[in-house]
């Protein structure tokens, strides 16, 4: 890439980490890992979380001779009933992201969000001055209630989320800026609640042109299962236990935390306590056998960090050959009840299994990594669980 190892965010990885690191990557289910820690605060969406982890990682963009850009970046919306902790997924995505840049519908204009021309008060000239996607150039644009925006200010959007520029011809300036950021944003549904009887685009009230360039649209329903309900219930209680003043949002580890050492953090043990927190357990709640550990938000910032850098995977035989089957099955199994299959879909499945391949730190795009970046795309088109490993004969 174009910028240096210590670049956005500044962090630095010294040897201990790149061996931490390593020995995380070399896991099997290390998307669920990175899924889990991404907001370990928020119960469930564990489909949501995933595809969270894959977008911050990010696909690999190419950059072609005759001078195309195919845009790396993944961008994710997500539709839903209120209370469905969409904004909260989206606050813990701007922690862990290294750059990232937070606006609302309402509170952000179109050559807000892109590029406005001011006059100089003091000489009379025009100048540019850059928006909150040209900011958040190799970052995230976390947009929160999208379907309020106006109709005018979301076309200036457009341009960015696919061809990742923002163009301006305006009192006399031609100018063509980059802002190569991922979208992460949330809507709520036209009718307030979401109708399932209604088509999704009916729904979700956005064009066409628009829902097309988002990678991953996920559905997020308000279901009521008693069950479900306790356990959340149970996680909210939890984090609402008392907290040392000073530390941020995580849960008080109450009784679940074996913590011998009340000295300094430099006598950890060779940095291990800086990988791995196990979630807080209550007492006697049956929903804690089912928690494992979490990677700590430092350690989560530094691989997602390394793995995003340091890695461009390329697809294999073998992965070309499943992705182009597995499109065209898509593109047949579309009715009105899902969203559109269009040839953005295709490079959504490369984009996603580029970026799984990053999560493994590996630097060939397997058949795995597209069975699990199928996993998440038919979770966001079918709600259908392991679409990706299910239908492997066909």
């Amino acid at each position: 890439g174009s910028d240096s190892a210590g670049g956005a965010g500044g962090l630095k990885l010294d040897a201990q980490d790149i061996k931490n690191i390593k020995a995380v990557g070399k896991r099997d289910d290390v998307l669920e890992v990175l899924g889990r820690s991404v907001a370990p605060g928020i119960y469930g969406h564990s489909h949501i979380k995933k595809a969270l982890a894959l977008q911050l990682l990010g696909g690999c963009e190419k950059n072609l001779d005759n001078g195309t850009h195919i845009r790396g970046d993944i961008n994710v919306l997500m539709v839903g009933d209120p209370s469905t902790a969409k904004s909260q997924i989206l606050r813990t995505a701007m922690k862990i992201a290294p750059l990232a840049i937070s606006t609302t519908g309402r509170g952000s204009s179109g050559v807000g969000l892109t590029a406005a021309v001011t006059s100089d008060p003091e000489s009379g000239d025009r100048r540019l001055e850059a928006g909150a996607m040209v900011l958040a150039d190799r970052g995230v644009v976390c947009i929160d209630e999208f379907d309020k925006m106006s109709e005018a200010d979301r076309v200036a959007i457009h341009e960015v989320m696919e061809q990742q520029t923002v163009t301006i011809a305006k009192a006399g300036i031609h100018a063509s800026l980059n802002a190569r950021c991922s979208v992460l944003a949330a809507a709520n549904p036209v009718y307030g609640q979401y109708d399932k009887a209604r088509r999704p685009q009916d729904n979700i009230g956005l064009p066409d042109s628009l829902l097309s360039r988002f990678d991953l649209l996920f559905v997020v329903l308000d279901q009521m299962d008693p069950a479900n309900d306790r356990k959340i219930a149970g996680h909210v209680l939890r984090g609402h236990r008392y907290r040392r003043p000073g530390t941020d949002m995580r849960p008080e580890p109450l009784g679940g935390y074996e913590d011998d050492s009340d000295s300094d953090e430099d006598a950890d043990d060779e940095g291990k306590d800086k990988v791995w927190q196990r979630p807080v357990r209550g007492r006697g709640d049956d929903s804690a056998a089912e928690e494992e550990a979490v990677l700590t938000q430092d350690f989560l910032k530094k691989y997602i960090f390394y793995a995003k850098r340091k890695l461009r995977p390329d697809l294999t035989e073998e992965s070309r050959e499943y992705i182009s089957q597995r499109y065209a099955d898509m593109r047949t199994a579309q009715t009105d009840r899902t969203l559109p299959v269009t040839a953005r879909s295709l490079e959504t499945i490369i984009r996603l299994s580029s970026a799984h391949a990053k999560a493994r730190l590996s630097k060939d795009v397997e058949r795995a990594d597209c069975e699990a970046a199928m996993d998440v795309l038919g979770y966001a088109l079918y709600h259908e669980e392991g679409v990706g490993t299910k239908r492997k004969a066909a």
